[in-house]
């Protein structure tokens, strides 16, 4: 996982293909639920800051965590760059945070729990972000669908990603247990992750004693679109999109179909 993120292309994920998508309706879904600035917005495995420096601009006070040195220097110079409105970083575990009981307004979770392969370490990450989080608190918890490389592999235009047999033999395993792995080192075939049915991120959420308020795909349909990134640069067309994906975003029988789920939890009072 560290060599593939040392690569340095984080930091631009969300610029290019769904990735827009994917950027503004989580930024709907954490100002949904997000309590009123001024409050302590605890970022973990927040990457190169994408997200953490609009929620600083936004008024909250944020801390990025994540496991890996880039990401961390990456935020910190995203933060310089708004000096009006900075927030911190530092490397850190999602399994074992360095922070009090019940400091934080929300606690972000976006990225770990598809990096964690084992429901142990699921499991312990989501406590953690329950431990940190102040009664009644919110805790955002994001996971990739168990569906997603078949359908990227399949709509990709360009890839043809499913044509190729060490792929569908990647995909094979995916669906059969959710575990992701990339012998080949190609980077559009992802790294290791553990991929998750829309039932299980909701079972593992109230495993750690969390209060599920909404689960959701982040997406929806959207995200199936060959030439989304064409039709996101139409104004027209941004906003079907993004009809669309509100539109069925708790729908149960859609959820799967997105390539990204969020479970929206409070930590009880």
């Amino acid at each position: 996982m560290v060599s593939y993120y040392d690569q340095g292309r984080e930091a631009s994920r969300l610029e290019g293909g769904s990735g827009p998508l994917e950027f503004v309706r989580t930024q709907e879904i954490l100002r949904r639920h997000l309590p009123r600035p001024p409050g302590f917005v605890l970022d973990v495995g927040g990457a190169s800051g994408v997200h953490a420096a609009w929620l600083a601009r936004d008024g909250y006070s944020v801390h990025v965590v994540d496991p890996i040195e880039l990401h961390v220097e990456q935020a910190l110079a995203a933060a310089a760059a708004q000096p009006s409105a900075p927030f911190t970083a530092a490397i850190g575990d999602a399994r074992a945070l360095d922070h009090q009981e019940a400091c934080a307004d929300a606690v972000l979770l976006l990225g770990p729990l598809y990096h964690l392969t084992t429901l142990e370490d699921r499991l312990t990450a989501l406590r953690e972000a329950s431990r940190v989080a102040r009664p009644g608190g919110v805790v955002f918890a994001a996971a990739i669908s168990r569906f997603a490389p078949l359908i990227d592999g399949l709509l990709n235009p360009g890839t043809g990603f499913l044509l190729d047999p060490g792929f569908r033999e990647i995909v094979e395993r995916d669906l059969r247990d959710g575990q992701h792995r990339n012998p080949t080192g190609r980077h559009g075939w992802f790294t290791t992750a553990y991929f998750h049915l829309p039932d299980e991120l909701r079972e593992e959420v109230v495993a750690a004693e969390l209060y599920v308020v909404e689960l959701l795909g982040i997406e929806g349909p959207g995200g199936l679109v060959p030439d989304l990134a064409a039709r996101w640069r139409d104004a027209a067309w941004r906003e079907a999109l993004l009809f669309a994906a509100r539109a069925v975003e708790s729908e149960p029988a859609m959820l799967g179909a997105a390539g990204h789920l969020m479970a929206v939890a409070r930590k009880p009072a």
